[in-house]
């Protein structure tokens, strides 16, 4: 065994949670199956949001921590993929939501030009472009010392061989790694569109699997989407894609005919009972700390989690 943390997954939580570490003064090399960030972290729709995340009680302030590196990443729109976008969450209403919103800049009911339902909340949020923030994130790591390897792994307890610590950050993959049977996909579609126009941000997450929204990023506008769980397949559907795009364009007119640019699916890694993010003492005198099951809202609470796994490793 050796000094070095190893984490294991490439997708936001990995690659946050390993800037972190490497920043932090810890040998940090990051196992990876394929390139880091091709992962569901670079199909999500990057909106801040604790969407599909339990437990309430911890990830309020997991979810404000991120907020708060969010906001510093502002300043450099092309370079961090950060920007604040203003939009409006249907159906959501204020005294529903946790302890957490009352630290929201800004969050307040839509009014009825904003929403005419009326039952809607308006806000002004990081909205990431998910691509270049995970680029930049594996530079920030790099740049900390960090290095990256492509490693497909088959058991923790082979990477705890290697290690003095273990962050295991393997999302829907802990199913079988761990193994958890709490772990399950849930799975999202959405059509990548030409943006119209479009420059504010909408969501109704719906009751069922269907949900509607759109999220402008440079150059494109993301529509959605899907909360399909238990399935797992990642090929589009063009039944669903076309039904997507209705919708969309029954809130916004001028997405009918906006050229169609591609489709993503991906698989939120969704674990019954939360998040689980814990250490663990490995036989060996090493460390495990698990950190996964973030469901739909990775980007949302990615830096509070990070934070969190330094301070139970340097417990």
């Amino acid at each position: 065994m050796n000094g070095e943390t190893i984490v294991v997954g490439g997708g936001v939580i990995g690659l946050t949670s390993a800037v972190v570490l490497a920043e932090a003064g810890h040998r940090v090399r990051l196992w990876s199956p394929g390139e880091p960030g091709a992962t569901t972290s670079a199909v999500a729709g990057g909106l801040w949001w604790p969407y599909r995340i339990e437990p309430e009680e911890r990830v309020g302030a997991w979810a404000l921590r991120s907020l708060e590196v969010y906001a510093g990443l502002l300043d450099r729109p092309e370079e961090t993929g950060a920007r604040l976008v203003s939009g409006v969450h249907a159906a959501t209403p204020l005294d529903g939501l946790g302890a957490w919103a009352a630290e929201v800049d800004g969050l307040r009911a839509a009014t009825e030009a904003e929403y005419t339902p009326g039952d809607g909340l308006w806000a002004r949020l990081p909205v990431l472009d998910m691509p270049a923030h995970l680029t930049w994130l594996l530079g920030r790591l790099e740049a900390a010392g960090g290095r990256v390897e492509r490693r497909t792994v088959t058991s923790l307890a082979e990477v705890a061989e290697g290690a003095r610590a273990v962050v295991n950050c393997t999302g829907l993959g802990a199913a079988h790694l761990v193994p958890d049977a709490g772990m399950r996909p849930v799975r999202g579609q959405l059509v990548v569109v030409e943006n119209p126009g479009v420059d504010t941000w909408f969501t109704h997450t719906g009751t069922g699997s269907e949900s509607t929204y759109f999220i402008p990023q440079p150059g494109r506008l993301l529509l959605g989407g899907t909360a399909e769980a238990g399935a797992d397949s990642l090929k589009p559907d063009p039944v669903t894609a076309r039904e997507i795009v209705a919708r969309c364009a029954g809130l916004r007119p001028e997405i009918a005919g906006a050229r169609v640019l591609g489709h993503r699916v991906g698989l939120r890694p969704e674990r019954a009972g939360g998040v689980r993010l814990e250490r663990e003492e490995l036989p060996g005198g090493g460390v495990l700390v698990h950190n996964y099951g973030h469901g739909g809202a990775g980007v949302t609470v990615a830096w509070g989690c990070a934070d969190e796994v330094a301070a139970l490793l340097d417990a």
